[in-house]
Protein backbone atom coordinates (compact mmCIF):
# COMPACT_ATOMS: atom_id res chain seq x y z
CA UNK A 1 0.00 0.00 0.00
CA UNK A 2 1.25 3.32 -1.12
CA UNK A 3 1.63 5.93 1.73
CA UNK A 4 1.95 8.77 -0.53
CA UNK A 5 -0.74 10.34 -1.63
CA UNK A 6 -1.42 13.14 -4.20
CA UNK A 7 -2.58 16.81 -2.97
CA UNK A 8 -6.37 17.09 -2.77
CA UNK A 9 -7.13 13.86 -3.99
CA UNK A 10 -10.75 13.04 -3.55
CA UNK A 11 -13.81 16.12 -3.22
CA UNK A 12 -15.15 17.68 0.00
CA UNK A 13 -18.24 16.93 -0.57
CA UNK A 14 -21.23 14.48 1.77
CA UNK A 15 -21.70 11.97 -0.47
CA UNK A 16 -17.73 11.51 0.24
CA UNK A 17 -17.24 8.49 3.18
CA UNK A 18 -14.33 10.75 4.82
CA UNK A 19 -16.59 13.82 4.57
CA UNK A 20 -19.33 12.00 6.68
CA UNK A 21 -16.53 10.62 9.29
CA UNK A 22 -15.65 14.21 9.89
CA UNK A 23 -18.89 14.88 10.12
CA UNK A 24 -19.42 12.66 13.14
CA UNK A 25 -16.25 12.97 14.99
CA UNK A 26 -17.26 17.00 15.00
CA UNK A 27 -20.30 16.07 16.32
CA UNK A 28 -19.05 13.69 19.05
CA UNK A 29 -16.42 16.94 19.73
CA UNK A 30 -18.99 19.29 20.21
CA UNK A 31 -21.39 17.48 22.50
CA UNK A 32 -18.31 16.36 24.27
CA UNK A 33 -16.93 19.90 25.12
CA UNK A 34 -20.47 20.90 26.12
CA UNK A 35 -20.26 17.70 28.44
CA UNK A 36 -17.10 18.90 30.14
CA UNK A 37 -18.87 22.51 30.51
CA UNK A 38 -22.08 20.95 32.24
CA UNK A 39 -18.93 19.26 34.34
CA UNK A 40 -17.31 22.01 35.30
CA UNK A 41 -20.19 24.00 36.23
CA UNK A 42 -22.09 20.96 38.47
CA UNK A 43 -18.07 20.10 40.23
CA UNK A 44 -16.30 23.09 40.38
CA UNK A 45 -16.18 25.66 43.12
CA UNK A 46 -15.56 28.98 41.67
CA UNK A 47 -14.20 30.19 44.85
CA UNK A 48 -10.76 28.54 43.86
CA UNK A 49 -10.99 28.74 40.33
CA UNK A 50 -9.07 25.74 39.02
CA UNK A 51 -5.86 24.37 41.04
CA UNK A 52 -2.77 25.10 39.49
CA UNK A 53 -1.61 26.67 42.73
CA UNK A 54 -2.76 22.46 43.63
CA UNK A 55 -0.80 21.32 40.43
CA UNK A 56 1.98 22.93 41.32
CA UNK A 57 2.97 22.08 45.13
CA UNK A 58 1.47 18.78 44.97
CA UNK A 59 3.01 17.19 41.81
CA UNK A 60 -0.52 16.29 40.42
CA UNK A 61 -1.11 13.88 43.59
CA UNK A 62 -3.55 14.57 46.06
CA UNK A 63 -1.88 13.53 49.17
CA UNK A 64 -4.17 13.53 52.13
CA UNK A 65 -6.47 10.80 52.67
CA UNK A 66 -9.47 12.49 53.05
CA UNK A 67 -8.52 14.63 49.89
CA UNK A 68 -10.29 13.08 47.06
CA UNK A 69 -13.37 15.04 46.78
CA UNK A 70 -11.52 18.15 47.70
CA UNK A 71 -12.27 21.63 45.69
CA UNK A 72 -8.58 21.97 44.85
CA UNK A 73 -8.43 18.05 43.77
CA UNK A 74 -11.19 18.36 41.35
CA UNK A 75 -10.22 21.84 39.82
CA UNK A 76 -6.92 19.38 39.16
CA UNK A 77 -8.97 17.00 37.45
CA UNK A 78 -11.05 19.67 35.21
CA UNK A 79 -7.85 21.41 34.04
CA UNK A 80 -6.15 17.77 33.08
CA UNK A 81 -9.59 16.97 31.65
CA UNK A 82 -10.26 20.25 29.75
CA UNK A 83 -6.82 19.54 27.67
CA UNK A 84 -7.56 16.18 26.74
CA UNK A 85 -11.16 16.68 25.82
CA UNK A 86 -9.95 20.20 23.78
CA UNK A 87 -6.87 18.02 22.48
CA UNK A 88 -9.14 15.70 21.10
CA UNK A 89 -11.26 18.17 19.52
CA UNK A 90 -9.14 20.24 17.90
CA UNK A 91 -7.65 16.64 16.34
CA UNK A 92 -11.07 15.68 15.39
CA UNK A 93 -11.55 19.23 13.48
CA UNK A 94 -8.67 19.12 11.98
CA UNK A 95 -7.86 15.69 11.20
CA UNK A 96 -3.89 14.62 10.53
CA UNK A 97 -1.95 10.87 9.73
CA UNK A 98 1.24 12.81 11.01
CA UNK A 99 4.15 10.28 9.68
CA UNK A 100 2.25 10.47 5.95
CA UNK A 101 1.38 14.07 6.36
CA UNK A 102 -1.87 14.06 5.16
CA UNK A 103 -4.92 16.54 6.30
CA UNK A 104 -8.24 17.25 5.05
CA UNK A 105 -7.81 21.66 5.32
CA UNK A 106 -5.18 23.64 3.62
CA UNK A 107 -4.11 25.57 6.76
CA UNK A 108 -1.48 25.99 9.09
CA UNK A 109 -3.59 24.47 11.74
CA UNK A 110 -2.72 21.62 10.17
CA UNK A 111 0.61 21.46 10.53
CA UNK A 112 1.93 18.66 12.00
CA UNK A 113 4.05 19.85 14.38
CA UNK A 114 1.45 21.67 16.11
CA UNK A 115 -1.22 18.62 16.08
CA UNK A 116 1.59 16.51 17.54
CA UNK A 117 2.22 19.43 20.31
CA UNK A 118 -1.42 19.23 21.34
CA UNK A 119 -1.74 15.80 21.18
CA UNK A 120 1.35 15.25 23.77
CA UNK A 121 -0.05 17.60 26.31
CA UNK A 122 -3.69 16.38 25.74
CA UNK A 123 -1.83 12.66 26.67
CA UNK A 124 -0.01 13.25 29.31
CA UNK A 125 -2.84 14.87 31.17
CA UNK A 126 -5.10 11.85 30.41
CA UNK A 127 -1.99 9.85 31.95
CA UNK A 128 -2.32 12.02 34.76
CA UNK A 129 -5.64 11.82 35.50
CA UNK A 130 -5.15 7.83 35.45
CA UNK A 131 -1.91 8.42 37.50
CA UNK A 132 -4.48 10.51 40.40
CA UNK A 133 -7.39 8.24 40.76
CA UNK A 134 -4.67 5.38 41.27
CA UNK A 135 -2.73 7.62 44.08
CA UNK A 136 -5.94 8.43 45.74
CA UNK A 137 -7.24 4.18 45.86
CA UNK A 138 -4.40 2.98 46.50
CA UNK A 139 -4.20 5.78 49.52
CA UNK A 140 -7.70 5.16 50.97
CA UNK A 141 -7.26 1.37 50.52
CA UNK A 142 -3.44 1.17 50.98
CA UNK A 143 -2.95 -1.10 48.44
CA UNK A 144 1.04 -0.87 47.51
CA UNK A 145 0.28 -2.87 43.95
CA UNK A 146 -2.14 0.35 42.93
CA UNK A 147 0.36 3.28 44.36
CA UNK A 148 3.10 1.76 42.41
CA UNK A 149 0.86 1.63 39.24
CA UNK A 150 0.09 5.42 40.35
CA UNK A 151 3.88 6.27 40.20
CA UNK A 152 4.82 4.16 37.02
CA UNK A 153 1.91 5.76 34.73
CA UNK A 154 2.84 8.73 33.72
CA UNK A 155 6.44 8.29 33.18
CA UNK A 156 5.66 5.48 30.56
CA UNK A 157 3.59 7.92 28.45
CA UNK A 158 6.49 10.57 28.46
CA UNK A 159 8.45 8.10 27.25
CA UNK A 160 6.11 7.00 25.02
CA UNK A 161 5.44 10.85 23.64
CA UNK A 162 9.22 10.50 22.79
CA UNK A 163 8.94 7.63 19.99
CA UNK A 164 5.76 9.30 18.55
CA UNK A 165 7.81 12.19 18.16
CA UNK A 166 10.82 10.27 16.84
CA UNK A 167 8.47 8.60 14.25
CA UNK A 168 6.89 12.05 13.41
CA UNK A 169 10.38 13.54 12.66
CA UNK A 170 12.03 10.97 11.00
CA UNK A 171 8.78 9.37 9.18
CA UNK A 172 9.72 5.84 10.78
CA UNK A 173 6.98 3.64 11.60
CA UNK A 174 8.67 1.65 13.96
CA UNK A 175 8.36 4.52 16.68
CA UNK A 176 4.66 4.23 16.66
CA UNK A 177 4.29 0.81 17.14
CA UNK A 178 6.90 1.30 19.94
CA UNK A 179 4.53 4.35 21.13
CA UNK A 180 1.59 2.04 21.09
CA UNK A 181 3.31 -0.62 22.84
CA UNK A 182 4.11 1.46 25.90
CA UNK A 183 0.58 2.12 25.90
CA UNK A 184 -0.92 -1.13 25.80
CA UNK A 185 2.45 -1.85 29.35
CA UNK A 186 0.90 1.33 30.81
CA UNK A 187 -2.84 0.20 30.45
CA UNK A 188 -1.93 -3.16 31.16
CA UNK A 189 -0.26 -1.75 34.33
CA UNK A 190 -3.84 0.15 35.17
CA UNK A 191 -5.83 -3.30 34.63
CA UNK A 192 -3.53 -5.01 37.83
CA UNK A 193 -3.95 -2.15 39.48
CA UNK A 194 -8.38 -2.06 39.07
CA UNK A 195 -8.50 -5.37 39.78
CA UNK A 196 -6.25 -5.15 42.89
CA UNK A 197 -8.81 -3.01 43.83
CA UNK A 198 -11.95 -5.08 43.07
CA UNK A 199 -12.18 -7.21 46.80
CA UNK A 200 -11.69 -3.38 48.46
CA UNK A 201 -15.53 -2.10 46.91
CA UNK A 202 -18.86 -3.60 46.91
CA UNK A 203 -22.11 -3.23 44.87
CA UNK A 204 -22.21 -0.45 42.22
CA UNK A 205 -18.44 0.60 43.12
CA UNK A 206 -17.39 -2.95 42.27
CA UNK A 207 -19.25 -3.24 39.18
CA UNK A 208 -17.46 -0.02 37.66
CA UNK A 209 -14.07 -1.21 38.20
CA UNK A 210 -15.51 -4.71 36.05
CA UNK A 211 -16.44 -2.06 33.14
CA UNK A 212 -13.21 -0.32 33.60
CA UNK A 213 -11.32 -3.56 33.32
CA UNK A 214 -13.50 -4.79 30.14
CA UNK A 215 -12.86 -1.52 28.87
CA UNK A 216 -9.19 -1.95 29.32
CA UNK A 217 -9.27 -5.44 28.01
CA UNK A 218 -10.97 -4.10 25.11
CA UNK A 219 -7.97 -0.90 24.30
CA UNK A 220 -5.69 -3.66 24.50
CA UNK A 221 -6.53 -6.29 22.39
CA UNK A 222 -7.29 -3.19 19.87
CA UNK A 223 -3.47 -2.02 20.35
CA UNK A 224 -2.26 -5.85 20.11
CA UNK A 225 -4.14 -7.24 17.33
CA UNK A 226 -4.87 -3.54 15.01
CA UNK A 227 -2.67 -0.83 16.04
CA UNK A 228 0.39 -2.19 16.70
CA UNK A 229 0.67 -4.51 13.80
CA UNK A 230 -0.54 -1.46 11.62
CA UNK A 231 2.42 0.41 12.22
CA UNK A 232 4.77 -2.51 11.93
CA UNK A 233 3.15 -3.52 8.38
CA UNK A 234 4.22 -0.27 7.61
CA UNK A 235 7.66 -0.14 8.53
CA UNK A 236 8.45 -3.48 6.97
CA UNK A 237 6.88 -1.93 3.70
CA UNK A 238 8.80 1.06 4.00
CA UNK A 239 12.31 -1.08 4.57
CA UNK A 240 11.40 -3.38 1.56
CA UNK A 241 11.20 0.17 -0.41
CA UNK A 242 14.35 1.50 0.99
CA UNK A 243 12.85 4.57 2.03
CA UNK A 244 15.56 6.74 3.37
CA UNK A 245 14.51 8.17 7.12
CA UNK A 246 14.97 11.81 8.02
CA UNK A 247 17.57 13.03 10.50
CA UNK A 248 15.66 14.88 13.64
CA UNK A 249 16.17 18.37 11.62
CA UNK A 250 14.97 17.18 7.78
CA UNK A 251 11.91 15.96 10.31
CA UNK A 252 11.37 19.27 12.34
CA UNK A 253 11.19 21.39 9.07
CA UNK A 254 9.27 18.83 6.98
CA UNK A 255 6.43 18.31 9.50
CA UNK A 256 6.15 22.30 10.45
CA UNK A 257 5.63 23.27 6.49
CA UNK A 258 4.20 20.29 4.50
CA UNK A 259 0.98 18.84 4.38
CA UNK A 260 -0.57 16.73 1.96
CA UNK A 261 -5.12 17.74 1.54
CA UNK A 262 -6.52 14.44 0.60
CA UNK A 263 -9.59 13.47 1.12
CA UNK A 264 -9.39 9.67 -0.36
CA UNK A 265 -10.91 7.15 1.80
CA UNK A 266 -8.46 4.94 0.84
CA UNK A 267 -5.73 7.59 2.26
CA UNK A 268 -8.11 7.31 5.79
CA UNK A 269 -9.15 4.29 5.74
CA UNK A 270 -6.16 2.84 8.19
CA UNK A 271 -7.17 6.05 10.12
CA UNK A 272 -10.44 6.11 10.74
CA UNK A 273 -11.02 2.96 13.17
CA UNK A 274 -8.59 4.51 15.79
CA UNK A 275 -9.23 7.74 15.55
CA UNK A 276 -13.09 6.95 16.35
CA UNK A 277 -12.72 5.35 19.02
CA UNK A 278 -9.94 7.47 20.47
CA UNK A 279 -11.77 10.66 19.79
CA UNK A 280 -14.98 9.45 21.25
CA UNK A 281 -14.31 6.76 23.79
CA UNK A 282 -11.20 7.77 25.27
CA UNK A 283 -12.52 11.34 25.80
CA UNK A 284 -15.28 9.73 27.68
CA UNK A 285 -13.10 7.99 30.15
CA UNK A 286 -11.42 10.62 30.97
CA UNK A 287 -14.75 13.04 31.74
CA UNK A 288 -15.80 9.60 34.05
CA UNK A 289 -12.93 10.13 35.63
CA UNK A 290 -13.39 13.68 37.03
CA UNK A 291 -17.04 12.20 38.15
CA UNK A 292 -15.85 9.51 39.93
CA UNK A 293 -13.14 11.78 41.43
CA UNK A 294 -16.15 13.84 42.51
CA UNK A 295 -17.62 11.30 44.70
CA UNK A 296 -14.39 9.32 45.69
CA UNK A 297 -14.66 10.57 49.18
CA UNK A 298 -17.65 8.82 49.81
CA UNK A 299 -17.22 5.65 48.40
CA UNK A 300 -18.59 2.62 50.21
CA UNK A 301 -16.12 0.27 51.60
Amino acid sequence: MSLEWPARSGSLVWSNPVVKWWGLLTFVSVVNIAVWFALYSELQDHRTGVAVWSFLTHALVERQTGGASGTSGIGLMLLLCAAYVFGCAFRSFLPRADVQRICLFDTWLSSVVVGRTVATVAEVAFAAQWAIILHQLGTITGAETVLNAAWVIVPLIVVAEGFSWYAVLTRNFLGNAIENSIWAVAFFIVGIALGRLLPEFDGAVRAMFVLAIVGTAGYLAFLVTVDVPMYLKRWRANLAKGKRLLSPLEGLRDASTRWIVTHDIAAWKDEIPWMSLYFSAAVWSSLALCVFYAFMGHLPR
